[in-house]
């Protein structure tokens, strides 16, 4: 659903026409250049836009063809359809006629027979349009004409000048290209004819009863007939009806009264289809005891013409005219059918004469409820669309109202340049090129799309930026060199106080600065240039209600400087804007710190973000600035930003095709993607749903892209934004679009060339956008976008398989079983349309008391909080079949199919490791668990070849119970373990026993030789050759004798590469082998010349296999290797802070031996730590570079040794506590809000010493630091030192460790006592 504001409609008599083709009702009307074509009120078929012209003045449509005919002042446009069989209706360019020279501007437009096109100016002028078209006629006139129409069949035109008492009645003679005639009689009139309508009949075959109705001065229709055929006149005057004298006044006030009168006709074929359809519509039945209907099916019978006459007061008379056209005309053929009140129409009761002026348009809609449809043109630059029904018309009882508005078309003249909204969103101003502005209001209920036309505003200065004041009463206008305010509560808006000024730089920024008090009428607003020079006006508005007197406000408007200021910028300040209101009501502020709400955003030329607050300060007449947070993107030359209330950012790159979201809060980055060069951004706009979940519009040229928030994921690398609805606007207009804005109620205006366009908040969930974002949606329907976007990014249901992953990964395992116990008892009689308790029976409390381990007993399960006191234990080895049973046969609300299927693999995974939990540790419990997770989506989706992750990878590296997993890993292959499976397992980045390391090695050399039926010893060469088991890989080439490299290969292999011949012959083989791309075989001969360096090379850069570079290390000198430790320092430290990837960090840090570095990797972003002169890319900015799971293995490893301590020692207090509450909002952010309840609640921050140790590398009594009495640290602080010297401290020689006698009381608090 959609309203449409599609421009302002011509004040000139021929700007609208309308007709009913091949079952199709089309209004075309003129607004500006364009030619708006609608078949409803709010179906806009298409625009046409004229480039050449600045505004067209007449338009007309044939019935017969759908051609549509246009003029400007230099040309007439003819239109032909096309595409309507195949539901693509649209208009082209067919031709082009010039007009005559020292023609008139205005002009006729009349549709004949046979592609016919009358032209009236000042001559007839009879065009065939054909290919090419042809003149076939011409008559030159005495005076311009103001209307020539033909009649329906073509044989008559009536014309007639402006102020011309005669009507000239031209009749043809004769037809054909090449001899076409017409003569001409008079009609006179007593004074000037101001309207002229040709009946109509069911066919332009109906050749006979010509009849004209003329409206002229002295407020009287006349009817012409051909009494006499075969006469000199043609027509003659049949009857007359007095528009005065048919409604006369029922009460005495001059209120009621009123002289103007107005009329319409209704033709006989309009007037029985639609009593007709009324009568069907009602049913037989019922329409015998429809009074007001049965005396219109009488009426019908003599199947009359009807003309209505109304006035400005509701009253209508309506006449019908029997047996037109016959010479002895009984008193009875003009009757009263009915005279009714409430016929209200809005006529236009102030402005000059001619926008007073009004034309009425009646149709009949036979598929429409209501069958009578009246356009209604306002001269003032409106039309109307009025329904009602036909038995309720002429209905002679009281009706509240006979007639009601469907919609109203307005709009702009000139192509739309901004809309400005006011921040309740309930008040938009859109403003043009021609600094003309039109203030508009939306209706009251949240559904209603429609925008009522409140205030224009015309301004001789250019209109640099503008802001609405009070709910659009005022406006502010900010010029280059001035500053004004408007008075916007009457429809014409009145400059009421300008104040000129000087600053020094380019004018970026016009914005309202928060109040001390709302209940003030001061509103204070500055403006700021490029050179962060700035000025503050003070604005008095009275709040008096609308439409009365200014004087009942305590003031009357003006404005005044108030202060000057300087942001003190020293970078170059690019632009600065208004932050977007969405989701803000008002403000006030008495404080500056940066809680207070942000109100502009300003980016540099590098690229740098901020955010500012501001805070007045009315005893010095000043105003203070304070930079709210800043971001560093690294976008050079941004061409455009928005930012949000709840501090979201968006920024567009120099090429305009490139977008990033950013979170100022936190300074990451939640969503970068690049867009075809073709669809340049060229607009952002912000909205807010009433919980605060964001929606960010994008807009193109032709179409506007919606993103909606999503949760973050970091199991599944979910993007946190994600597009939820597209609108093309391109098959309604060809303009492109000016601009967008949201309304306050979530519906988003479009503003292209000179209309606009209202698309509501529905969605429909069928559609491919929202289908992909796994939404449970169980049956396809309209839904709301709110309601979509709180789904995307609300809280989750504790049995969400993403809450039971984060659980997990908390150490939270035996409350994971409780909850998929209390989710079996919840679904044992749950049938599908039953609602589903988020919680299943289960207390939030016990999610957020202390943790416990999850090497709980093995066997039953205690029940969730709440469960009945008889159902007090259950096995969950027996729920988990009969769950996952359940879960295959009913729909879960909360979920989607793909989230269900998610869900049943957590709760099998969960099974397994629960099988395993009492010979492992939490962390290896974590590891299986994901692991397991894994290997059941591969199966699911066979071309996921993605392994497990480095979050994944450091939680086996830090278990205590690794061979039991190296056993269950290999089991997972069945024993037959490839160095793919072992990339995909990770398992030789996290087996920390060297020795374990080589046998799995060797494993995997003997099953890459046995991996194919022909056994081929190429394949396990660099596995042996690492292992340094070259006796064995010479045996396998002595039984590879197919292998025609046999003979070569192991005479080769028997030399002794000890020697410099033989390296360097191995050498010559390798870079041979690399030439070839043999990259593996390669690094196998590097290894055989004892080349450990190039070999890692080789897997590192041309086989891009980081775990297969160390793995080779690893297994070839140990992890106290030379290779190893300087691929750690120089790639995989490099690669970890280019990425920003902590857990491929603190593992690195972990395996140098530098484990206070890795406590630090955990908290601070990776690129600090290291003297890298590279800057980190957008992955390292990316949210996902913060994973709330840091903070369990920060808490975990932090007490382990003193090295940790250490570590954990110099992270000031402040810095763990951005962290803690850092990743809160990141559980926050992934609907896992009880989890972050648990991290703040739960936290224990070390304690700080008194008095900090002199030395650098000295570190606090851990006994002192820790707050549990039970910790047992480890004393590791003489760790290896790096032989190439880490960067940041690293590889500094540790200091002469002196041994220290603890004091007692420790001892015996360390024991418990």
């Amino acid at each position: 659903m959609r309203a449409i504001l599609p421009g302002k409609p011509q004040a000139r008599l021929q700007a609208v026409c309308t007709v009913q083709w091949e079952g199709l009702r089309l209004v075309v009307y003129i607004s500006g250049n364009g030619i708006v074509i609608l078949s409803g009120p709010t179906d806009l078929v298409q625009t046409l836009y004229l480039e050449d012209c600045s505004a067209l003045v007449a338009v007309d449509i044939d019935e017969t063809t759908g051609k549509i005919a246009a003029a400007s002042p230099t040309n007439v446009y003819v239109y032909r359809p096309y595409g309507k069989e195949e539901g693509l209706l649209k208009w082209s360019l067919q031709s082009v006629i010039p007009r005559q020279e020292q023609e008139p501007e205005n002009l006729t437009l009349s549709w004949g027979t046979d592609a016919e096109l009358l032209i009236g100016s000042n001559s007839l002028r009879l065009f065939q349009i054909a290919t090419p078209e042809s003149e076939i006629w011409r008559r030159r006139l005495p005076m311009p004409v103001k209307l020539a129409k033909f009649s329906h069949d073509a044989s008559f035109i009536a014309s007639t000048g402006s102020y011309d008492r005669l009507i000239k009645l031209w009749r043809r003679q004769s037809s054909g290209a090449d001899d076409t005639r017409f003569d001409f009689t008079y009609l006179p009139h007593p004074t000037a004819v101001t309207a002229i309508h040709w009946r109509r009949h069911n066919t332009r075959e109906q050749t006979s009863d010509h009849t004209l109705y003329s409206i002229c001065g002295d407020r009287k229709i006349r009817v012409w007939a051909a009494m006499d055929p075969h006469g000199v006149h043609g027509l003659q005057i049949w009857a007359e009806i007095d528009m005065q004298a048919s409604i006369q006044p029922r009460q005495l006030n001059s209120i009621s009264q009123s002289s103007d009168r107005f009329a319409f006709i209704i033709d006989s074929r309009d007037f029985s289809r639609s009593t007709a359809a009324a009568i069907e519509r009602v049913g037989k039945a019922e329409s015998q005891d429809h009074h007001a209907l049965q005396h219109l099916v009488e009426v019908t019978k003599s199947n009359p013409e009807l003309c209505i006459v109304i006035d400005r007061h509701g009253h209508m008379s309506a006449w019908g005219l029997e047996n037109v056209g016959k010479k002895a005309r009984k008193p009875t053929d003009v009757f009263n059918i009915a005279h009714v009140e409430n016929f209200d129409i809005a006529f236009s009761g102030s402005g000059s004469l001619e926008n007073s002026n009004v034309q009425l348009l009646p149709f009949c809609r036979e598929q429409s409820a209501a069958q009578l449809v009246l356009l209604v043109h306002h001269f003032d630059g409106m039309i109307e669309w009025l329904e009602c029904k036909f038995e309720e018309l002429f209905d002679p009882s009281p009706q509240r109202e006979r007639i009601s508005r469907r919609t109203l078309w307005t709009g702009h003249e000139g192509s739309i340049k901004k809309i400005v909204r006011s921040i309740s969103g309930k008040v938009v101003l859109s403003r043009t090129n021609e600094n003309e502005a039109v203030i508009w209001r939306q209706g009251h209920g949240e559904s209603d799309l429609g925008l009522a036309l409140s205030s224009t505003l015309s301004s001789s200065e250019h209109i640099h930026r503008s802001w609405l004041l009070h709910n659009g009463d005022f406006v502010v206008n900010l010029h280059h060199r001035g500053i004004s305010l408007w008075a916007a509560r009457s429809p014409s808006a009145l400059q009421v106080s300008t104040c000129p000024f000087d600053l020094e730089g380019r004018l970026v920024c016009l914005v309202q600065l928060p109040e001390l008090s709302l209940d003030s009428n001061i509103i204070h607003v500055a403006a700021i240039t490029t050179r962060g020079k700035g000025m503050v006006w003070s604005l008095s508005t009275p709040r008096n209600p609308r439409g009365k007197s200014q004087a009942q406000g305590p003031s009357s408007p003006g404005l005044e400087q108030f202060c000057t200021f300087d942001l003190n910028i020293q970078d170059d300040l690019a632009f600065m804007l208004p932050v977007d209101p969405a989701g803000s009501a008002s403000w006030t502020s008495s404080s500056l710190d940066t809680f207070a709400q942000d109100i502009a955003i300003s980016y540099s030329t590098e690229g740098k973000l901020r955010t500012w607050t501001a805070v007045l300060d009315a005893n010095r007449s000043a105003v203070e600035w304070l930079v709210t947070s800043t971001v560093e993107t690294g976008i050079k030359n941004p061409s455009l930003t928005s930012a949000s209330s709840i501090r979201k950012t968006a920024l567009v790159d120099a090429s305009r095709t490139g977008l990033t979201i950013w979170d100022m809060r936190s300074g990451q980055l939640e969503h970068d993607t690049q867009y075809n060069d073709v669809d340049l951004i060229g607009d952002l706009d912000w909205s807010s749903t009433p919980d605060n979940q964001s929606l960010l519009a994008i807009g193109f040229p032709h179409k506007i892209i919606i993103l909606a928030q999503m949760r973050y994921d970091y199991l599944s690398v979910g993007p946190a934004w994600a597009p939820i609805r597209e609108i093309d606007i391109k098959d309604s207009t060809p303009h492109p679009i000016g601009d967008s804005v949201w309304l306050g109620s979530g519906n988003l205006l479009i503003g292209a060339g000179n209309q606009l366009f209202a698309f509501d908040k529905t969605i429909d969930s069928a559609d491919y956008m929202v289908s992909d974002l796994a939404v449970p949606v169980h049956k396809h329907g309209p839904m709301n976008l709110f309601d979509l976007v709180t789904y995307l990014n609300g809280p989750l249901p504790l049995f969400h398989p993403q809450f039971l992953s984060q659980c997990i990964l908390a150490g939270k395992l035996v409350q994971v079983q409780h909850i998929v116990v209390g989710l079996h008892k919840a679904l044992r009689y749950f049938t599908e349309g039953d609602e589903l308790d988020s919680f299943v029976s289960m207390a939030p409390g016990e999610l957020i008391e202390e943790p416990q381990s999850s090497l709980a007993s093995k066997g039953s399960v205690s029940p969730a909080a709440g469960a009945p006191v008889n159902e007090a234990e259950v096995d969950y080895g027996e729920v988990v079949p009969l769950l996952t049973e359940k879960l295959t046969k009913v729909s879960i609300p909360q979920l989607s199919s793909r989230e269900q299927i998610h869900l049943v693999d957590m709760i099998e995974c969960v099974s397994t490791v629960d099988k395993h939990r009492r010979s492992m540790d939490d962390n290896a419990t974590r590891y299986l668990l994901f692991f397991r997770h894994h290997m059941i989506r591969k199966s699911q989706v066979p071309a996921d070849k993605a392994g497990i992750t480095f979050r994944e990878i450091a939680w086996a590296y830090h278990s205590g119970s690794q061979d039991i997993l190296v056993d269950l890993v290999s089991r997972q292959f069945q024993g037959r373990m490839l160095w793919e499976n072992a990339k995909e397992s990770g398992i030789f980045m996290w087996m920390s026993d060297v020795t374990a390391l080589r046998a799995q090695f060797e494993v995997i050399a003997r099953n890459e030789y046995t991996k194919t039926d022909e056994k081929n010893p190429i394949d396990c060469s660099l596995y042996y050759l690492a292992l340094k088991k070259k006796n064995i890989l010479i045996g396998l080439w002595r039984m590879a004798a197919w292998n025609r490299e046999q003979t070569s290969t192991q005479r080769l292999l028997s030399n002794n590469f000890q020697e410099a011949r033989w390296k360097t012959a191995a050498l010559k083989n390798a870079y041979a082998l690399l030439g070839k791309r043999r990259f593996e075989y390669a690094a196998a001969f590097f290894l055989l010349a004892g080349n450990l360096q190039d070999a890692v090379n080789v897997c590192l850069h041309q086989m891009q296999d980081l775990q297969l570079a160390v793995a080779v290390a690893r297994v070839y000198e140990g992890d106290e290797g030379l290779v190893f430790r300087r691929l750690l320092e120089e790639k995989v430290l490099a690669q970890a802070a280019l990425e920003g990837n902590r857990w491929l960090a603190t593992w690195a840090f972990w395996m140098l031996g530098r484990r206070d570095m890795a406590i630090r990797a955990l908290i601070s972003p990776v690129h600090t730590l290291m003297d890298f002169a590279e800057a980190p890319n957008m992955q390292a900015r990316s949210y996902l570079a913060n994973d709330p799971a840091l903070v369990v293995l920060y808490k975990e490893l932090r007490g382990k040794s003193l090295q940790t301590l250490k570590g954990a020692s110099r992270i000031s207090p402040k810095v763990e506590w951005d962290f803690v509450i850092q990743n809160a909002r990141l559980y926050d952010r992934m609907g896992c809000d009880l989890l972050a309840l648990d991290l703040v609640r739960n936290w224990e921050f070390l304690k700080q010493p008194k008095q900090l140790p002199s030395k650098e590398d000295s570190v606090p009594d851990p006994r002192k630091m820790l707050r549990r009495r039970s910790s047992l640290v480890v004393d590791d602080l003489t760790s290896p030192k790096s032989p190439t010297g880490m960067r940041a401290g690293m590889g500094k020689p540790p200091p002469q460790k002196v041994f220290e006698e603890p004091e007692a009381n420790s001892l015996l608090d360390n024991f418990g006592f």
